[in-house]
């Protein structure tokens, strides 16, 4: 499993009126090239995220769906991004002085992937994962400062 965290200036409301809005996903996840349709009940359980990944002219449409919704406190997805598999990401929001502190664990837990050795594995994610986590935080923070 791998597991990254950050600071984020901003509330934990502010990360996850950004998670909740299911059309900025390719603005914060590294990977993720568009976005083709967010289901209406997003970010309820079970909703879907239909985006593509990968780089034009090689993208592959996939999926994304929400396991947990716990607003202001914890997200859990589902991420395929076939051929390689499939991965639950959980996000734990906790306030923290000015601001918050956002953790994100990714495992792989279908297809190839999860066949890789858990060093492996950690070591593909954590620097995705990290810039994941420093987009999110770019995004929360200029939401919230508009929003003041």
């Amino acid at each position: 499993m791998s597991r990254n965290e950050r600071h984020v200036s901003a509330p934990p409301s502010a990360v996850f009126d950004v998670l909740a809005d299911g059309w900025s996903y390719a603005s914060w996840v590294v990977g993720a090239a568009r976005i083709r349709d967010v289901d209406p009940a997003w970010p309820s359980p079970g909703a879907r995220i239909h985006h593509s990944v990968g780089a034009w002219p090689l993208l592959i449409d996939d999926t994304s769906s929400v396991e947990v919704w716990e607003r202001d406190r914890e997200c859990v997805l589902t991420v395929r991004a076939w051929p390689t598999g499939e991965g639950r990401v959980r996000i734990t929001v906790a306030p923290e002085a000015e601001g918050c502190r956002v953790v994100m664990e990714e495992q792989a837990v279908s297809g190839p992937a999860r066949l890789l050795p858990k060093p492996l594995q950690d070591l593909s994610l954590r620097p995705r994962n990290h810039e994941t986590l420093r987009r999110l935080a770019f995004v929360a923070e200029r939401r919230e400062a508009r929003a003041v």
